[in-house]
This record gives C-alpha cells, sequence and structure tokens, in this order.
C-alpha cells in the first residue's frame, strides 16, 4: 500500500477537487486515514474466491457492488498488478470509466482502458506509471508516512521508547510476515553487536507482538542489552519508536517501506523476494543485500558502517567540528 503513496499523490495533484474513496481490504482503513490528504473515503472490500488476501464475506457481496454502483464513480482506478483477477472486480463497481493495467495487449474502447502490465521496475514507479499514463504528472516518486501525535502518544504510553534518546539508538526487525524469508536470528544478533560496540548505540528489537518470541531469540544471542520492543502495537506506534533511531536492520518486508516513507536510513536483506521490485528507491540511504544462503553478514555490517559513519560524519559538521565540504 504504501508503494501506492505516489500514484495517489499524482492522482490530487491532478484532481484537486475530486472525491476519492479508496477500495481495500478491511485493515486498509487506517492507510486511508494516514493519508487522508490523499484519500477521501474508504470502502472495505469483502473478498474474492481467487484473492489468497482473506475470507470471503459472501453475505457482503450484493450490498458491497450495489453500494459502490449507487456512488456513481466518475472513474474507477485498478491498481492491483496485473488485473487478471481484479479488473472484472473493479469492472463491478459500474464507474463511468475504467483504468488499469492488464495482462498481455492493452484494451481500449470507449469507457475502459487497459495498458499492458510492466514486467520490469520498482513498484512505486510501477504504480505511478498508470497515471502519468493518463495525464497526471509525477509530484514525485518518493514514499510517505506521516506519525500523528496519536501514535507518539500511543508509543509514550506503552513505556517502550522509556529512556531511549533520540538519534542514538538502531532497529533490528528479525521478522517478515512470512518467516520462511527471514534471516536467522543469529546473524542479526552478530550484527547488532558489532554496531553498538562500534558506535555506541543502544539496539531496539522491532515487530509484532506475534513476533516477540523472535525478537526474544535475538536478544539471547546477543552480548549487548537490547530492547524487546516487538510488542502489539500499532504501526504507527512503531512508526513513532523508528523515526527517532539513526538506522534500521531488517528482512525484505513492510517495514522497510516505512522506513523509506521516514527517511530512515536502512540495510534490507532481500532471500526470495524480487529485489528490483521491491528495493527502495534511494539506494543510497537505503542499501538493499541479497543473501538467500545467510552468508553474507560482512556485507550487512559493511553497508550498516557506512550508513552509521555518515551520520556521525554529518552531525559533527552541523555541530561546527567539521569543516563543510
Amino acid at each position: 500500500m504504501l508503494c501506492a503513496v505516489p500514484a495517489l499523490r499524482a492522482l490530487r495533484a491532478a484532481l484537486p477537487k475530486a472525491h476519492i474513496t479508496l477500495v481495500g481490504l478491511p485493515w486498509a482503513r487506517q492507510f486511508a486515514r494516514r493519508f487522508h490528504h490523499y484519500i477521501d473515503d474508504f470502502v472495505p472490500f469483502p473478498g474474492h474466491p481467487l484473492l489468497p488476501e482473506q475470507e470471503v464475506s459472501h453475505e457482503e457481496l450484493t450490498a458491497f457492488y450495489a453500494g459502490l454502483g449507487a456512488r456513481r464513480f466518475s472513474l474507477a482506478l485498478q491498481l492491483h498488478g496485473n488485473g487478471a483477477v481484479t479488473n472484472d472486480i473493479v469492472a463491478g463497481f459500474s464507474a463511468g470509466a475504467m483504468a488499469g493495467y492488464c495482462a498481455g495487449e492493452g484494451v481500449a474502447t470507449e469507457h475502459t482502458v487497459l495498458f499492458p502490465y510492466p514486467g520490469v521496475g520498482a513498484e512505486p514507479d510501477r504504480l505511478l506509471s498508470l497515471l502519468e499514463r493518463l495525464g497526471a504528472c509525477a509530484a514525485g516518486d518518493y514514499l510517505e508516512f506521516p506519525v500523528a501525535q496519536e501514535d507518539r502518544q500511543e508509543l509514550e504510553a506503552s513505556g517502550i521508547a522509556a529512556g531511549l534518546v533520540p538519534g542514538n539508538y538502531i532497529c533490528v526487525h528479525p521478522g517478515a510476515r512470512k518467516r520462511d524469508k527471514c534471516w536467522p536470528p543469529q546473524r542479526f544478533a552478530e550484527v547488532a553487536d558489532r554496531l553498538a560496540a562500534e558506535f555506541g548505540v543502544g539496539v531496539v528489537l522491532t515487530g509484532s507482538g506475534e513476533e516477540a518470541d523472535l525478537a526474544a531469540e535475538v536478544a539471547r544471542h546477543m552480548q549487548a542489552r537490547a530492547i524487546n520492543a516487538a510488542a502489539p502495537i500499532s504501526i504507527g506506534a512503531m512508526a513513532a519508536l523508528m523515526k527517532n533511531a539513526r538506522l534500521l536492520v531488517c528482512n525484505d518486508t513492510g517495514v522497510s517501506h516505512i522506513a523509506a516513507g521516514l527517511r530512515l536510513k536502512s540495510v534490507v536483506i532481500f532471500s526470495k523476494a524480487d529485489i528490483a521490485r521491491w528495493a527502495p528507491l534511494d539506494r543510497d540511504r537505503h542499501r538493499c543485500i541479497w543473501d538467500p544462503d545467510a552468508q553474507r553478514s560482512a556485507a550487512v555490517l559493511q553497508h550498516a558502517r557506512a550508513l552509521l559513519a555518515g551520520t556521525d560524519a554529518n552531525r559533527q559538521r552541523r555541530a561546527g567540528m567539521w569543516p563543510y565540504w
């Protein structure tokens, strides 16, 4: 969803007075609230038998499609891959016009335009490209993750960040939605220990409440003390925690896109996913390592050191300790 933000930004810039409704899985309501400057309304999707993300709520389907049809949308945009399944779903919204991607050759009729889905490129650029082909001007391909006051309040109430000095800790995120693509806990522990010793930073282990066991395993392998912040807090509260960190070390998972939105430097370890598609666009601030066999901890350390050393140099320059070059 975060990869769609540049496309949503371009859409809002092109149609500043339009009423924009996001149709998505129920959890995406929080996304719509966070990006209220691009999205005006949200409608939860009850599912489809060919989409694995959630079970179908059959009793809600009739009301769902009838409700969308009654809204009389001017345009429905399909921003869900090549549309092999979702184009038929979006066509059922009964909008005045429809646009999106499709598999195979493009389609152009009086009320529908579907472009061939781009098989290469980063995900934000693929989605943004659709808006550009429809006539919208890109308003930047960078990601965003606004941190709200309620996020900071939730983090403070959790007590997780108590005693942490902003800019004096790193976040290590050992989990992922699918555990079979996680770097081994021992490797995360090794990297965290070395960075703590060399840069004098604290280590915070982040994750969801379901990943507390994984974070605890990393902590058991560490020599340095680590704060286990894998807890049942919201994504926003976790982002508030990460916002004051100096570095994130993580698997290829959604948290890497949060880091990109926060402008938080990161080292992202890939083992299965298409690195060209899912790596953050800023390859200087975000270093991506391909390591399916968990043998490249030295490379992870090398890039983490470079990012942290750059942070130290920038701080010294701002403090007047070094001349500006």
